[in-house]
């Protein structure tokens, strides 16, 4: 859970790992999506990219932008929050349980193009240029 918007939890990135990724791959982004934010768009929680091929793991908490514990040369860029690095689920109090989309791509590019004020949309436009295959998993979240 968050660590703001109504929610005091600690707010840490979770644990990822992955394998199997396809001939090519020249990196590796992770994105968290909350398809039922009542936004009428989503909300983008968390958006990593330019991890390198050899990583094949987020420890909890590597989100954290202001610690800077992503992997070296990965690039946190702005979640919906205006803010670099992970947002932690804060669904609002009462409402059904949100679903927390989190996927892994595997890409065929070292350096997706984008920067740390990049929105999740132009990112999305970028990830799905370079994608050679992608895994996600959903969790669902209910306070």
């Amino acid at each position: 859970m968050a660590g703001n918007f109504g929610c005091n939890d600690s707010n840490h990135s979770p644990q990822l790992s992955w394998n199997g990724a396809p001939t090519g791959t020249r990196s590796f982004a992770v994105t968290m999506y909350d398809a039922d934010a009542p936004t009428g768009s989503g909300f983008w929680h968390w958006v990593i990219v330019d991890i390198p091929s050899q990583v094949l793991e987020l420890k909890a908490g590597q989100g954290d932008a202001k610690t800077d514990q992503a992997p070296a040369g990965s690039l946190q860029s702005q979640n919906d929050t205006g803010s670099p690095g992970y947002q932690g689920p804060c669904p609002p109090t009462g409402d059904a349980p949100h679903r927390y989309l989190i996927t892994v791509y595997a890409l065929d590019t070292e350096k997706l193009g984008t920067n740390a004020t990049s929105t999740a949309a132009l990112t999305g436009f970028m990830l799905s240029k370079h994608t050679l295959a992608k895994a996600s998993l959903a969790i669902y979240c209910k306070r």
